[in-house]
């Protein structure tokens, strides 16, 4: 058996007037889905959730609205509820749920896709929210993989054996440069244009999720955050808050957050951390740590995964 304990939190920040950030608790057996309150503005609220993972899987995903006014708010709870949704629905005729290795990672990338056409049409249809869109970093995790799903630039990471590794890439602007050996990983902290991502739920008629496989071990942490969070707190500051903290992750989402908020907290903070645990997961050793890139372009017609490896 997989266990997956889940402890979530999503703060305003210190500058903006409202949250526009989202979370997505879902057991997809049992159809129970929990969205981020938008009125926790003293950051100790904290929705912790204990899942036994089937095949059928738990998906946990963190949305960052844009738009400005209530758009970006719109946006990512939109976003939230159209994936929830669609997990909700029944099989139309592609693989029932459980019964592909895939399943769970091709109806996470097919409900991002649907997300984005509900987004973007409303964005085109109303004009107060004419613009809006949603950055959206999903997990499925079933008892054999997890599977990631990234649009934008919120992020995951993996803290395993005491190291902690960011496992998405940034789809910004700042990162392309970064990639392009332009600027380095300290002038893109400070850039101008560091704010600028280059996809969002909603913001182009047609997006390119990129999806990726991890192999759980017993004991991996994964967290999910946004850019008001991750912009604030470094990656070894994130693994020393979480392993401080020991087993009370709940006091962890509270301590990252607080430490966000005492380094400027300008932007909303949203924070998902998973511990996974159980007999069904092996032990990692030291330096293992692969990640697998999966090809699912194709998967409207056969939900197949084809597979490419990129190692850490």
């Amino acid at each position: 058996m997989l266990i997956v304990e889940v402890h979530a939190t999503s703060h305003v920040g210190r500058v903006r007037k409202g949250n526009e950030d989202n979370y997505l608790l879902l057991d997809v057996p049992t159809c129970e889905a929990v969205t981020s309150p938008q009125d926790d503005t003293d950051g100790t609220s904290v929705e912790s959730r204990r899942y036994e993972v089937t095949e059928r899987g738990v998906v946990l995903a963190v949305s960052d609205g844009m738009g400005g006014a209530l758009a970006g708010e719109v946006a990512s709870q939109l976003a939230v509820d159209t994936v929830s949704s669609r997990f909700n629905e029944p099989p139309d005729g592609g693989p029932t749920p459980g019964s592909t290795p895939d399943w769970l990672v091709a109806k996470l990338y097919e409900a991002t896709l649907y997300a984005n056409y509900l987004i973007h049409q409303q964005g085109r249809s109303d004009a107060q929210y004419q613009g809006m869109g949603a950055t959206f970093t999903g997990m499925g995790i079933s008892p054999d993989s997890v599977d990631l799903i990234q649009v934008g630039d919120s992020r995951a990471y993996l803290i395993r054996n005491g190291k902690i590794f960011q496992i998405t890439k940034d789809q910004s602007l700042v990162q392309q440069l970064i990639d392009a050996n332009q600027i380095t990983e300290e002038e893109a902290e400070t850039h101008a244009l560091r704010n600028v991502i280059l996809q969002a739920l909603g913001a182009q008629n047609e997006i390119f999720p990129v999806a990726a496989r991890l192999r759980p071990r017993r004991g991996d942490t994964i967290l999910l955050c946004s850019d008001g969070l991750s912009n604030k707190v470094g990656g070894l500051d994130l693994q020393q808050i979480v392993s401080e903290n020991g087993e009370d992750l709940s006091e962890a989402c509270r301590e990252l957050v607080r430490e966000a908020n005492a380094r400027g907290g300008e932007d909303n903070i949203t924070v998902v951390i998973a511990k996974l645990s159980g007999d069904a997961l092996t032990e990692s050793s030291d330096d293992e740590l692969e990640l697998v890139v999966l090809d699912i372009a194709n998967i409207h017609d056969t939900a197949e995964v084809e597979t490419g490896e990129l190692r850490f």
